[in-house]
Formats: C-alpha cells, sequence, structure tokens
C-alpha cells in the first residue's frame, strides 16, 4: 500500500527538480527573514538568486544543534511568533533545549508524512494503534498520534510507561499496531512472558519502532516476543520529529520523503558530500517547513544512502539503519565503538538479555570500558564454572568485532535499569572526572 502514490514513486529527475524549486524559494525565506542565516550567506557570499537547482545545495553552509541552541529559543524561526501554532523541545540534558516550532502548514505536513509512514507497516482506517510514545514536549508521541488520525486509525495515546496498563489495553482493546522505543517494546514483550498473559489475546500485527538505534537481532528478538513485524521510523525533532523515513514492506532500508527533507551524506571531519553507497554523516535541509526551515542540518547520525527504486514500487532514496552518532560515538585506545556493535553481538547469543550497559572510565590516564551483560534465568547458574565460560565467550566475541578487550560483567535479569523512553546505553564517567 502507498499513501500518496504521486510523491513516494515520482521519477528521479522530475524530483530533483521539484526539490530545486523549493530549495530556492526556502533560501530565499530564510536570507530575507532569518538574520542568522543572512549572516552566514553574505559571510560566503552568497544570494539567493545564486541557487538555481538543487545541485547548488553543497555551496550552502551547514546548521549544527548549537546553533539552534545558540539561537535559543526562538531565534531560527522564519514567522511571527502568532503563526506559531506548536512549540516541542528537547531535554536539554547536554546543554540548552532545542526548541521547535510549527505552523498550521507545518502539522498537515507533518501528518502527512506519518501517514506514509504508517501506510508502510500496513496501517489503515481499520486498525487499533497503540501510541506508547511520550507525549509532550517529545514528539514522537503527538507525530504519530497525528497521522494515524489522518490515515483513519483508532487511536489509544496511552504515552509511555504505566507497563500494566499497557499490557491490559493491547488485551481489553484489540491493539493491532504499536509505536514505541524499540527497548520498551522489548520490556513489554519481557512483561508478557512474565505476566503469563494468553499469547492469543495479543493481536498485535505491526511495530513502529524508532527514537534510539536497534539492530537487526533486536528486530528478531522483538518480532518473537510480540509475535508482529516490526518496522523502524526515523525521525528528529529539529526536522520534523518522527516520519523523516520509515521502512516499507520489503526492509531494505527506511525511504525518506525527499519531498520536504532532503538528505545528504558527507564525511564528518570535512563536510565534503560523499556518492550514493558510502558511509558518512546525514544533513538534512527541510525545504517545506515554515516556522523551522532548516538548511543542511547535521544530525550527527552515520548511515548510508541507496537511490536504486525499492521492489515497492517507491523511488524515494533509502536509508540504511544508523549504525550510530559521530558525536556519541565511543573512543576507547583509539578504537570507535557504538553501542549498536556491542547490541549485535549480545543478541546473537541464546544465554543473554538484550539489556546491557557499557561503562566507560579513565585510570591511570588509560581509559577502560565494563559491559554490563544481562544473564537469562535459566543460564544464570551457581555453577562459577559455566558463569565463567560464558564470560570468556562474550569477551571473545566482542574482542573479535569490536577490535578491543572490554572488561565483561555478567548480572542477574532485572538488574540493569529500564527505560521507557530511549535507552540509556552509555554511562561516560571520564566526562565527570
Amino acid at each position: 500500500m502507498i499513501w500518496n502514490e504521486h510523491h513516494e514513486c515520482m521519477d528521479r529527475q522530475p524530483l530533483a527538480e521539484l526539490q530545486g524549486e523549493r530549495l530556492r524559494n526556502m533560501v530565499e525565506r530564510i536570507y530575507l527573514r532569518v538574520p542568522f542565516y543572512r549572516n552566514k550567506l553574505q559571510e560566503m557570499g552568497i544570494e539567493p538568486g545564486d541557487i538555481r537547482s538543487i545541485d547548488d545545495l553543497k555551496t550552502l553552509p551547514f546548521t549544527t544543534k548549537q546553533d539552534l541552541r545558540d539561537n535559543y529559543p526562538f531565534g531560527l524561526f522564519a514567522v511571527p511568533q502568532q503563526d506559531v501554532v506548536r512549540f516541542h523541545a528537547s531535554s536539554g540534558t547536554t546543554g540548552k533545549s532545542t526548541v521547535v516550532g510549527y505552523t498550521h502548514n507545518d502539522i498537515q505536513m507533518w501528518s502527512e508524512v506519518v501517514a506514509r509512514s504508517l501506510t508502510m507497516a500496513g496501517v489503515t482506517k481499520h486498525d487499533i494503534i497503540q501510541v506508547a510514545y511520550g507525549y509532550g514536549l517529545f514528539t514522537g508521541g503527538l507525530g504519530l498520534h497525528y497521522g494515524a488520525e489522518k490515515v483513519g486509525a483508532s487511536v489509544i495515546p496511552i504515552s509511555g510507561g504505566n507497563t500494566k496498563k499497557q499490557l491490559q489495553l493491547l488485551e481489553d482493546f484489540g491493539s493491532t499496531a504499536i509505536a514505541c522505543t524499540p527497548s520498551y517494546a522489548a520490556y513489554l514483550g519481557e512483561a508478557i512472558m512474565e505476566e503469563k498473559l494468553d499469547r492469543s489475546k495479543i493481536k498485535l500485527k505491526a511495530g513502529i519502532f524508532g527514537a534510539e538505534p536497534w539492530t537487526e537481532e533486536m528486530r528478531a528478538q522483538i518480532q518473537q516476543l510480540l509475535g508482529l513485524k516490526a518496522y523502524d521510523i526515523y525521525g528528529l525533532s529539529e526536522v520534523i520529529g518522527p516520519g523523516v523515513s520509515m521502512e516499507c514492506g520489503v526492509q531494505h532500508g527506511m525511504h525518506v520523503f525527499e519531498d520536504h527533507f532532503i538528505p545528504e551524506i558527507i564525511d564528518p571531519e570535512t563536510g565534503e558530500v560523499l556518492p550514493y553507497g558510502e558511509l558518512g554523516e546525514l544533513v538534512f535541509t527541510t525545504v517545506t517547513k515554515e516556522a523551522l526551515p532548516l538548511l543542511r542540518y547535521r544530525t550527527r547520525d552515520l548511515t548510508r544512502l541507496h537511490v536504486e527504486r525499492c521492489d515497492c514500487g517507491r523511488t524515494l532514496v533509502r536509508m540504511e539503519k544508523c549504525v550510530g552518532r559521530s558525536d556519541d560515538m565511543l573512543i576507547i585506545r583509539g578504537v570507535n565503538v557504538f553501542p549498536s556493535q556491542v547490541e549485535s553481538v549480545l543478541l546473537e547469543m541464546s544465554e543473554t538479555r538484550p539489556h546491557y550497559l557499557l561503562v566507560v572510565e579513565r585510570e591511570n590516564n588509560l581509559d577502560t570500558l565494563e559491559i554490563q551483560v544481562e544473564v537469562e534465568d535459566q543460564f544464570f547458574s551457581d555453577e562459577v564454572k559455566e558463569l565463567e565460560g560464558l564470560r570468556k565467550r562474550i569477551s571473545g566475541n566482542l574482542a573479535s568485532l569490536l577490535g578491543l578487550h572490554a572488561s565483561v560483567r555478567l548480572v542477574e535479569p532485572g538488574t540493569i535499569e529500564r527505560s521507557q523512553g530511549k535507552a540509556q546505553r552509555v554511562v561516560d564517567k571520564r566526562k565527570l572526572k
């Protein structure tokens, strides 16, 4: 099923022409209405008339999260306050919040791309979707909510947490789709087993999971636990929220809605644009947003783009699952480590649960990495010899993948704190010293 066949299946040349037209209009708007961008463009000797096609995008300046913080709260807005109908904001855990605003048209566009996304997962007006993303300043809950209503599905706006109520509604309301973080989906699956619920009463057929990195191994585990097909959705509040890209049924990458968000892959060190298929940092230009249009926004997410037509019929470029972030990548004794790499090793092993924690410290000027891993009940034996054998096997598998020896500590089930939002995978104590 395709929600908007005209834009999702458009030939590449007409799409490039549409992008070029929208880019020209967007650059003119931000030049006239946003002093930050006008100053940047003037410093580079660029005027709106210099932008003639999508090929000129690479000549324009980047925008970073720090730019949003430096212009907190509304300095990058391109419309007056009376035209902003909603605000969202990040948690601001690493500094000032990044504030995003939406006009009425922005909300309509957001609903449109989420409707496209949900349709890719097979969600229709005949479905009941349980939205277990957080509502409020976080974009996840309301983003999925409005898109689901546009599709015509029945929405349960339960938000995150309250696991017992989540399970009750899955049974009583017969939810056929659920939207939440993948780590919370795994947690719900565990809770179903622990509560010994009747699996025949769980009617889920599709899960829309995002807001944090997850692996193919975790996908398989969630599908087994919840008995559904798990789809990856990508978004970030600065660009729009959830619905920037989404997996179709083929699941060979997430289709980017390029008529609204123009993607690039750059070398994170040099800023050079890389060709399709190469790994680099994902950059977006939002060519239709009114309140907060962003020019070449550096997401810090590392991925690849593929332009070949998908078997589903869509021509939109596909992005691979993000392998990590260029700014939260751990560097341990010169080795780059992403939590998703650790997860892929652990979920290949039947003895471990999908809950782990990376603890980084610095001792005598040397970085150390400890990986705490939860072990399944039946394997958490009192036999020290058996546990030591398991620990060595995990350590060896991790060393083979990472090229780095880490200390592995096995912990009992339920030891590592569960998250009902984004999972906390890393504790970097080097930053605290």
